[in-house]
């Protein structure tokens, strides 16, 4: 079974949103800039980016994420690429930190 990493919502401050989003619920922080964040709940993650930086989307782990295009790092050591299902979803396939190491 496939390992969903995050959904990623868009916000128009990420400031507000993640104070709004640890009043209303009990998640832990995992990373926070001024740019996006990623909220973790129990059985999945959350990223609030901002429209201009990301897209709405989801994003499922996969060790072979390199076999659906070129990989951008990014500064939590992941590693993906955003590609499209055929009703124009956007998917980001990433390889996790563990997943690198392993190989």
């Amino acid at each position: 079974m496939e390992k969903l990493h995050h959904v990623a919502i868009t916000v128009t401050d990420v400031k507000k949103s993640l104070d709004w989003y640890q009043a209303e619920f009990d998640v832990e922080i995992d990373y926070v800039d001024k740019s996006w964040a990623l909220v973790r709940f129990d059985n999945v993650a959350l990223a609030l980016v901002l429209p201009e930086q990301h897209p709405p989307h989801i994003a499922v782990e996969r060790d072979n994420a390199e076999s659906y295009g070129s990989l951008k790092s990014h500064r939590d050591r992941t590693a993906s690429v955003y590609i499209q299902d055929p009703w124009g979803n956007t998917i980001e396939i990433i390889k996790t930190n563990h997943q690198r190491e392993r190989q």
